[in-house]
């Protein structure tokens, strides 16, 4: 039985209030986001991919270690129940060592991301699946990070991912995903960032200092936010010296159009075997999307070489992608990239994948500030039938119910009420008609239709009324 409100107050005084990083949805705001998940995945089934979902939980073991060091402190561990710190060595509690203590109080955790917990559920269900698998994925994740501006610490990832495939005809078809969604949102200014660990591999290789190809991309990944001064000091940190720096400058500093840049690439990383790979792949990408567009004129993303471009998590090996709207001042609304063989780390060797994001939380946001939501989006039920008394609501009721055999969204006010209130709750639930029935309407069979934003009303039959909602 569902606690009552006056139980609530009796049981404490605290006052309501959300986690930082987390957010309600109105109705109003769900029809927004349900239209931005309906239009994405449409296009995840256009190319052939299927849904699949995951639990909110993983084992803690699953998850570390696949994120890099930065991205294992952000994951949201869970207490195990019960008396958790009775199984904790005395002598760790007194070290206080939160990372120490950490495997003896949890063993479960909230999911980073979609992409690990899909390599489990790959592995797990090997011999249910045909491979190459293509799936898709539309749930929340959880990261412990610091609340701001487009980052949250609850939000849905929008994933679709290939694996047991190696073809770069995958990376590719990525692009135009990307391009296809985004532009059914109405989103029409977009960059789709395009770089390659093999290439950031090679420069690490030509430098000299290929053990710290992570530190490296994890400090250059940073350029746009702390610029090349706070690249520079980071790498230093990172154990690089001042030669090495002046080696990375003309690199990371790259200019000029795609096939520029990959020519420059070709002089500075012309003795690392690894760098080249990389290079070949990206014109592999570059020349397929290319001839798909033959026949797609509609489509013509803004794909950028960009150097920079790392990608902070240590599973990517090869193509990696990052999408930035230029529209709003907001971060990446999408990223994701090449793996090779992790499934390898639950025991299933030999299976490359590749997949894309899209972050749902970062797009709303972009297309709440641009006012792209259809104007269709902001109403759930379509038509309100008032209720002026018991003999009008009996006399609506089949009413209601043809309107929902027909699929418009209906709803009958639930009680008797002065009209004043029953059209405030129709503007304020931003439904766009009202269906007013009195005893004219019952002794004629016309029904009187009133449109709210225009305040047009006219009398109506019941097919008229269903033909010109529908329409």
């Amino acid at each position: 039985m569902p606690v009552s409100f006056c139980t609530f107050a009796t049981m404490s005084n605290i006052k309501p209030s959300l986690a930082k990083g987390t957010r309600d949805f109105s109705p109003q705001e769900m029809v927004k986001r349900n239209y931005i998940f309906d239009t994405v995945k449409t296009v995840f089934k256009k190319y052939g991919y299927a849904e699949i979902q995951t639990p909110s939980m993983e084992n803690l073991s699953t998850l570390t270690g696949k994120y890099g060091d930065e991205g294992d402190k952000l994951i949201f561990k869970i207490l195990n129940s019960g008396d958790f710190l009775s199984k904790v060595k005395p002598e760790l509690l007194e070290q206080r060592n939160s990372n120490a203590i950490t495997p003896a109080i949890s063993e479960k955790a909230l999911r980073y991301d979609l992409t690990v917990p899909f390599a489990r559920y790959v592995v797990m269900h090997q011999n249910d699946i045909s491979f190459p698998f293509k799936r898709f994925q539309v749930q929340p994740v959880w990261r412990a990070d610091r609340p701001q501006k487009g980052r949250y610490r609850e939000f849905y990832q929008c994933d679709v991912d290939i694996i047991g495939s190696d073809s770069l005809l995958s990376e590719a078809e990525f692009i135009l995903i990307y391009q296809e969604a985004l532009g059914n949102l109405g989103l029409t200014d977009f960059t789709i960032k395009i770089n390659n660990r093999k290439i950031l591999s090679g420069i690490a290789e030509v430098i000299g200092k290929p053990e710290l190809i992570i530190d490296m991309t994890v400090a250059i990944d940073k350029l746009d936010k702390i610029g090349l001064d706070g690249v520079i000091k980071e790498l230093l940190e990172r154990g690089f010296t001042a030669a090495d720096i002046e080696k990375l400058k003309p690199v990371i500093l790259l200019e000029g159009s795609n096939e520029q840049k990959l020519d420059g690439l070709k002089t500075v990383l012309a003795d690392s075997e690894t760098g080249l790979a990389g290079i070949m792949e990206i014109e592999t990408v570059f020349d397929y999307v290319k001839e798909m567009l033959k026949a797609d004129q509609t489509l013509n993303p803004d794909v950028e070489l960009d150097i920079t471009l790392a990608r902070g998590l240590n599973y990517y090996t090869g193509c990696i992608f990052e999408v930035k709207t230029n529209e709003a001042a907001m971060g990446s609304i999408g990223g994701g990239g090449r793996y090779d063989d992790l499934t390898g780390m639950f025991g299933l060797k030999g299976l490359t994948g590749v997949g894309v994001s899209f972050g749902a939380d970062r797009i709303y946001d972009v297309l709440q500030e641009l006012d792209l939501f259809p104007e269709f989006t902001a109403a759930g039920t379509i038509v309100l039938i008032s209720n002026f008394d018991k003999e009008a609501e009996r006399y609506a009721l089949p009413i209601l119910q043809q309107l929902r055999m027909a699929n418009i969204a209906s709803e009958l006010y639930p009680s008797s009420a002065k009209l004043k209130k029953q059209m405030s709750y129709a503007d304020d639930k931003r439904i766009p008609f009202v269906i007013l029935i009195g005893s004219d309407e019952i002794q004629s069979g016309l029904l009187t239709l009133k449109n709210m934003k225009t305040g047009e009303q006219q009398k109506l039959a019941l097919k008229a009324i269903v033909e010109l909602l529908q329409g």
